[in-house]
């Protein structure tokens, strides 16, 4: 075996509670976008999924042992802005276990964190040997032709960080996958690698509200991606690094944006896969789907001769501001496109131009979501508490917006100052107090450690966080909306899930709580 990609197991520490039944279990992405790559080279590959088969640190080991990769490569991404982050709980715990065991092994790790702090992650993580330094895909294929991955036959590979002892050395950078090679050399999906218990893709689960709120359709799940990258620059936001190609100790992902498409043939293809595989229930995880209807509108055409009996259950990403008209819609529902999450964000326009997320002057939100909902298509509307201008009142208006809109979908996360996003330099910058852990960073552990901003501090933005979700998926009308439209199942499960409380250690130091009696 060349190489096995590895996706750790990080969602006990991450989601708590919420981890058994509710959190969601997402498909690698990058995993295999990567295993696929290096496979059409002639490599071969493996996947090792600790997450979706929740395997302990030394059954995960075991395994590996017994496969002998020449390179074992943690790929630590996630289809959450900030899972790059979160993610390197369980990519820290095991590579250590691994190095213990058995130092022969050569680790690397590919991802978002890595590359917004590459020299701090490879000082900091002294059992990963290459890191590398973007994407990978071109610092893997030359990788994998060596014979022996010593340290100089690595010097030779671009794009790759590499430990000598005691130093860290940084090669030259490479580039990313070009527009005009995206076909080619991110050829495809490695879905056949993927475990299963007992038909493909069962041990992925949707988010509760993707598949209504009922169990019996959150699996199989998958999730794809029809383009990489943003060309918005919004401060809270850590995507864009996924462009980095230089060795910066300190990724801004703002300073990366751009987009990069692959065909509608190409993604076509790979949703024929996964319908063989008897998959309906599928997330876009692309930032900005309904951006350019250059490439989104083709493929909603092609996707609509698939779903002539209205079975599959899609959601994808959207601005606000983007979102054209009921035509545009019509053709996105057509598709199976039946939820749309929306980047809302805040309910005050001074709060978002303050996070160059835009003040949206020319869209009425309510009218926005009316047309929505009016297509069809129900909202997942997506909020965040404690940004840099939010108040105890800006945020109530933000609440306020949210209860007025009703949506099917609701959540609101505590800003964080993520790790490849501005507002993570600009916190370096002021001596902001960040977290001192990798869970510090996930929105539902234990160590939640949000961003204070000069109004508030960050245990009152996460007891307000934490206190609304209870109170919104509490609210009488969004339980009605919820059993009229999916059943009194989909709402008992809702009311099931309100009665698990997230653990804050913030809440212990400050001796508050966000249980309601």
């Amino acid at each position: 075996m060349d190489v096995i990609f590895v996706n750790p197991n990080s969602l006990s520490k991450n989601y708590q509670n919420l981890a058994n039944k509710y959190a969601s279990i997402e498909t690698p992405t990058w995993s295999l976008l990567l295993a696929e790559s290096c496979r059409k080279k002639g490599f071969k590959v493996g996947i090792l999924d600790c997450n979706a088969e929740n395997l302990s640190i030394k059954n995960a080991y075991l395994k590996l042992e017994e496969l002998k990769p020449k390179l074992i490569c943690f790929v630590v991404y996630g289809q959450n802005v900030n899972a790059g982050t979160t993610n390197m709980v369980g990519a820290s715990d095991l590579s250590n276990y691994i190095k213990k065991k058995n130092k022969n092994f050569k680790i690397g790790i590919i991802g978002s964190h890595i590359q917004a702090l590459p020299k701090e992650t490879m000082e900091k993580e002294k059992s990963f040997d290459i890191g590398f330094i973007n994407e990978g895909v071109y610092a893997l294929h030359n990788l994998l032709c060596l014979k022996q991955l010593d340290f100089e036959n690595l010097s030779s590979i671009k794009g790759i960080i590499i430990r000598n002892n005691d130093k860290i050395i940084f090669n030259q950078p490479e580039s990313i996958v070009p527009q005009n090679r995206m076909d080619i050399d991110l050829p495809g999906y490695a879905w056949d690698l993927l475990p299963y218990k007992f038909k493909p893709l069962d041990l992925y689960r949707a988010p509760m509200w993707h598949a209504e709120y009922r169990n019996e359709f959150r699996s199989p799940y998958a999730a794809i991606q029809t383009s990489l990258g943003c060309q918005f620059k919004c401060s809270f936001c850590m995507i864009n690094i996924i462009n980095k190609n230089d060795n910066d100790d300190i990724g801004v992902s703002s300073n990366y944006s751009g987009m990069r498409f692959w065909s509608t043939n190409f993604i076509i293809k790979e949703f024929k896969k996964l319908f063989k595989l008897g998959v309906k229930t599928i997330k876009i995880t692309d930032e900005m789907f309904l951006l350019n209807k250059k490439y989104y509108l083709p493929l909603c055409e092609e996707l609509s001769k698939e779903n002539k009996d209205d079975k599959l259950k899609m959601w994808a990403y959207s601005r606000i501001d983007t979102i054209s008209n009921k035509n545009i819609l019509k053709k996105v529902r057509k598709a199976g496109i039946k939820w749309l999450a929306l980047g809302i964000e805040s309910g005050d326009k001074k709060v978002r131009l303050e996070v160059t997320k835009g003040k949206f002057e020319d869209v009425d939100v309510e009218n926005v979501v009316k047309q929505i909902h009016e297509s069809d298509i129900e909202v997942m509307a997506n909020y965040i508490y404690g940004l840099p201008g939010d108040t105890k009142k800006t945020i109530e208006k933000t609440f306020q917006l949210s209860l007025k809109l009703n949506t099917l979908g609701w959540n609101t996360y505590a800003a964080m100052a993520l790790p490849g996003s501005l507002l993570y330099k600009q916190a370096l910058e002021n001596e902001t107090l960040l977290p001192n852990n990798y869970e510090g960073y996930s929105f539902h552990s234990y160590e939640t450690l949000p961003l204070p901003t000069k109004n508030l501090t960050a245990s009152e933005i996460l007891k307000l966080r934490d206190q609304k979700f209870l109170e919104y998926h509490q609210n009488k009308d969004f339980l009605i909306k919820v059993e009229k439209k999916f059943g009194v199942n989909a709402k008992n499960n809702i009311i099931d899930m309100t009665k698990i409380r997230l653990k804050r250690r913030l809440y212990e130091f400050d001796n508050i709580s966000y249980n309601k009696k």
